[in-house]
């Protein structure tokens, strides 16, 4: 099975004054994303801020969420944790409401061993038959997982066949790519890396950015897809300020602030995120701006 190919979009939670999830701008920010065709919904990654979101509204969302879709992409949900009984938990909850596929952190804090990680994902993924995505990002886990590593977890559990790689180091991806079999898939996890990772051998991107700009983001991954490069690489420099300044500050806390001047969202965020500082706003509205968007 491929879940997708091109662009996948770590949706933002968005929240009313009082702290509960508004549902009417998510119905706004999901219509936004099947207008763009966007290829997948990732539903309560990072940018869903999914360590502050209870297991009822986890619940509340993949049910709005997939009823908002009408089955146009995938929903792919990201139940990571550093206790496996509680991904287990949150994969089974994901099962049940009929979503298509899991991304899953490396285990934060407690950390492990390269060793740990195969034991850790080979045993998450015998307890279900959806196709799962290894996400690694080192800067908020702290810990790295090694090319060799997921080539040996992949061949365990074979149903886990997607990487998400944020490492942000193109050497270790070139080196995990040349060594993949046709049944392991990668994306970008950084948005600015988009077009050298598929330069590579990348699948696509899981994106922040495609929340604010998905249609020129679709033109990115659309353009090289269909082998147009130069046109692709057109877009890329013209996208890449943009993508740089949404990650100024902690992610989600840009990407909330450039959705709510465009009017998809209020600029809310659950602690321990605030909102971005002046000078990033400043920042966001004059890259958006100069992208032709009229911010409030």
């Amino acid at each position: 099975m491929t879940l997708f190919s091109g662009v996948g979009t770590a949706i933002v939670t968005p929240f009313l004054e009082d702290g509960s999830i508004d549902f009417e701008s998510l119905s706004i920010i999901l219509k936004q994303q099947r207008q763009a065709k966007i290829d997948a919904c990732i539903l309560l990654g990072t940018t869903g801020e999914c360590p502050v979101i209870t297991s009822e509204e986890r619940k509340q969302l993949i049910i709005f969420v997939k009823e908002q879709l009408h089955n146009e992409m995938p929903i792919i949900l990201g139940t990571g944790s550093n206790n496996p009984n509680h991904v287990l938990e949150f994969n089974k909850q994901g099962e049940q409401l009929g979503v298509d596929g899991f991304l899953i952190v490396n285990p934060y804090y407690n950390k492990s061993t390269q060793k740990g990680l195969v034991d850790y994902y080979s045993y998450i993924a015998k307890e279900t038959s959806l196709p799962i995505i290894i996400y690694n990002v080192p800067s908020r886990t702290g810990m790295n997982i090694l090319p060799d590593t997921i080539l040996e977890i992949h061949k365990q559990a074979p149903n886990i066949c997607y990487v998400k790689e944020a490492s942000g180091n193109i050497s270790q991806i070139n080196s995990l790519i040349s060594k993949m079999p046709p049944s392991l898939k990668l994306y970008s996890g950084n948005d600015d890396q988009t077009l050298p990772i598929l330069a590579i051998g990348g699948s696509g991107v899981i994106s922040v950015s495609s929340n604010v700009i998905p249609t020129e983001m679709k033109e990115l991954t659309n353009a090289f897809f269909s082998g147009d490069l130069v046109k692709a690489q057109q877009i890329n420099n013209k996208l890449n300020s943009i993508l740089e300044s949404l990650f100024i500050e902690t992610n989600p806390s840009p990407v909330k602030y450039a959705m709510s001047t465009l009017g998809y969202c209020k600029n809310i965020l659950r602690r321990p995120l605030v909102p971005i500082e002046e000078s990033t706003q400043i920042i966001l509205r004059n890259e958006l701006e100069g992208l032709g968007y009229t911010c409030r």
